[in-house]
């Protein structure tokens, strides 16, 4: 037993380790999987911002087609639609600013959030720092949030707002054919549809209210029938020109129909024909007073515009004659303040010569004071130069006495040792010649002694 132990305890452990490697190997798997997933949804997203982006692109070139095309009947309520444009093109770039400073701040903070964390310290002061951070990263995402939803919000109910307005606009449209003006003021009121009806029949002529009624008490404009039956029918009464001869073709071609039945709608079609014709020509006739009446008010308007043309002149008639008056007056004045400061310019100039006059004179008695000085001052100068010369010849001419004298006593000194030292020169030169005298007798005698020496030894006896 004791030896099974640790062979048991290895085959555990192996178990273990297959277990463990099995799960990590199933948790790669799925964890591929997502990543997949992912990846896929990125691509599908990619893709549909790209086909959502070349849609929007033709939809701003088939704008601008109509927009910005010149020769365009409707270029003048086009013109709206382009300042519409401007002004919501502005503040969608100012909307996006501002989303961009929001998520820029958001990501400034997640980047100082993270360079905190690359050195983390296990202090409260650190803690409460990164608990701070995170909470000012979450408020403003949040603020984020709850802002994009309240945009989010309005624009659903703008978008709701703009659905009914399109709606009420495509029924207005089905009127336009009526032309009636008075029409278009109820379509514009936020109750037009509950009281359409009845304000419809205050102002719209009798023959169409009449004929309005008569498709909604009748099943509108098939008579009650549907489209195909309705078609069948009317192909049928045209081919054989409303003779009762055609009840037969129409019998076998409309299934489903009686006698009674096409009688009866055939009588009604007669009924729509006549109110139709009726309110045909109550509309022509409604045009043709519209036209007058937008006649009649073209021309009030002109002569309206006259009239204010004429009132416009006379009004800057008179503006132009009150500004001229005014700049006569506004001349006049400024003449009188040329003249004035003219006036007191040469006053000034007067008491500016007087005063430079005045300041001349002062400094040429200035002037005249200091020559004065300077030359009295040069004068004694030259008195004390004088004396101071003659001062200094007498001290001279005394020097020279005096030098003088000096000099004479020199001289005779002078003169008493040149004739000593002539006297001596004359001494010395004369031992000199008793020198040369002594010194020619001393070679003779040696000469002489020589001679006497060398004499006997020559003799050839």
């Amino acid at each position: 037993m004791a030896a099974l132990a640790p062979a048991l305890a290895a085959a555990a452990g192996r178990l273990q380790n297959e277990s463990c490697s099995s799960t990590a190997g199933a948790g790669r798997q799925v964890q591929s999987w997502k990543t997949k997933t992912e990846r896929a949804k990125k691509v599908e997203f990619i893709r549909t911002a790209e086909k959502l982006k070349a849609q929007l692109a033709n939809i701003e070139k088939e704008k601008t087609g109509h927009l910005y095309n010149r020769k365009n009947d409707f270029r003048v309520e086009y013109r709206l639609l382009e300042e519409l444009e401007h002004s919501m093109t502005v503040s969608r770039k100012m909307e996006k600013a501002k989303i961009l400073q929001q998520l820029s701040k958001i990501q400034n903070n997640v980047k100082k959030l993270q360079q905190e964390l690359k050195d983390v310290k296990p202090t409260p002061e650190f803690v409460g720092k990164i608990k701070e951070i995170m909470e000012e990263i979450e408020n403003a995402i949040n603020a984020f949030k709850e802002e994009q939803r309240q945009i989010y919000q309005q624009l659903l109910k703008e978008e709701k707002a703009v659905i009914n307005e399109l709606s009420l606009f495509e029924r207005k449209v089905e009127l336009w054919a009526l032309g009636n003006s008075a029409a278009e003021k109820v379509w514009k009121l936020p109750s037009a549809r509950i009281t359409v009806a009845k304000t419809l029949e205050n102002h719209l002529p009798k023959e169409v209210i009449e004929f309005e009624r008569f498709l909604q008490r009748t099943g509108g404009r098939q008579g009650g029938w549907d489209d195909y039956d309705h078609q069948n029918f009317l192909k049928i009464r045209t081919k054989y020109r409303g003779r009762l001869s055609y009840m037969d073709e129409a019998l076998k071609r409309l299934s489903g129909k009686t006698k009674e039945d096409i009688q009866q709608h055939d009588k009604w079609y007669q009924e729509y024909v006549i109110l139709h014709e009726r309110k045909k020509e109550s509309i022509k006739k409604w045009k043709e007073k519209q036209q007058q009446e937008k006649e009649r008010n073209f021309k009030e308007k002109e002569k309206s515009e006259k009239m204010l043309k004429e009132r416009w002149l006379q009004h800057e008639e008179a503006q132009k004659q009150k500004a001229e008056e005014e700049r006569k007056r506004k001349q006049a004045t400024v003449e009188a303040w040329k003249k004035q400061k003219v006036v007191a310019f040469a006053i000034d100039q007067a008491s500016q010569l007087k005063l430079e006059e005045k300041t001349k004179k002062q400094q040429m008695e200035c002037q005249s004071h200091v020559k004065l000085l300077l030359e009295r001052n040069t004068l004694q100068k030259k008195v004390k130069e004088e004396l101071e010369k003659f001062e200094n010849e007498k001290k001279e001419e005394a020097e020279k006495e005096g030098r003088k004298k000096i000099a004479a006593g020199e001289i005779s000194k002078f003169q008493e040792h040149d004739l000593h030292k002539l006297e001596l020169s004359i001494l010395q030169k004369h031992a000199k010649e008793i020198e040369k005298q002594e010194r020619k007798k001393r070679l003779a005698k040696l000469r002489e002694k020589v001679s006497r020496f060398v004499s006997p030894k020559t003799d050839p006896r």
